[in-house]
């Protein structure tokens, strides 16, 4: 299950890695996004991949939202019988029950080397304009396995790019995508062989 909130250029990455064969024995069973519209749906549709939208609760505090959602990701999860959760630009965050039952089994990609430039509120945008204004020489993506904190997971790779002088938070986000589709394809690889050691 492949979890999205946007374009879905990370997404594209693993339904094109999936197409070509480069997943042994793993396949996509599911999209889902939190929000309505988003090019990634239609991505998902173009591949003929089931695609849903679970929008979080805004009636809700952001707290029990969190749960909430997480909730209903958990039961599709379930329902689809999915080994490996993928979050690739997804920015709910999960919480609860989901993050015991799939423990070791739910992927992050982030935009920096973490665990600089991590946590609560660093995504998109906000991540490269903090590593351009703190004068680092160089960032790149992680992915990690997603733990109860918001990027605090066990890292399970990474890829680096350099910081350019001229640098806007944009050319850098551009670099740094291109990191993230391979790096999203060699996780999901790991992932697969760990979970079929596993059955």
């Amino acid at each position: 299950m492949v979890l999205v909130s946007g374009g879905g250029t990370n997404l594209q990455a693993l339904l094109d890695a999936e197409k070509t064969g480069v997943f042994a024995g793993g396949a996509i069973a599911l999209v889902v996004s939190d929000r309505p519209g988003v090019y990634a749906l239609e991505r998902a549709q173009n591949a003929g991949i089931p695609a849903l939208v679970l929008e979080p609760n805004k009636a809700i505090p952001k707290t029990e939202r969190r749960q909430e959602l997480s909730g209903r990701i958990l039961a599709l999860a379930e329902t689809y019988h999915v080994d490996l959760i993928v979050l690739a630009g997804f920015l709910s965050i999960l919480t609860g029950e989901i993050i015991q039952r799939y423990s070791g089994r739910i992927i992050n990609v982030h935009p920096s080397l973490l665990p600089q430039f991590g946590g609560e509120g660093m995504y998109g945008e906000r991540v490269h304009r903090a590593v351009i204004d703190a004068g680092e020489t160089e960032s790149g993506c992680t992915v990690h396995l997603v733990d109860a904190g918001t990027d605090t997971g066990p890292i399970l790779l990474q890829r680096a790019v350099p910081v350019l002088s001229d640098d806007t938070p944009n050319s850098l986000a551009e670099r740094i995508h291109r990191e993230e589709h391979i790096a999203i394809v060699e996780a999901v690889n790991i992932m697969i062989k760990r979970c079929m050691g596993e059955t």
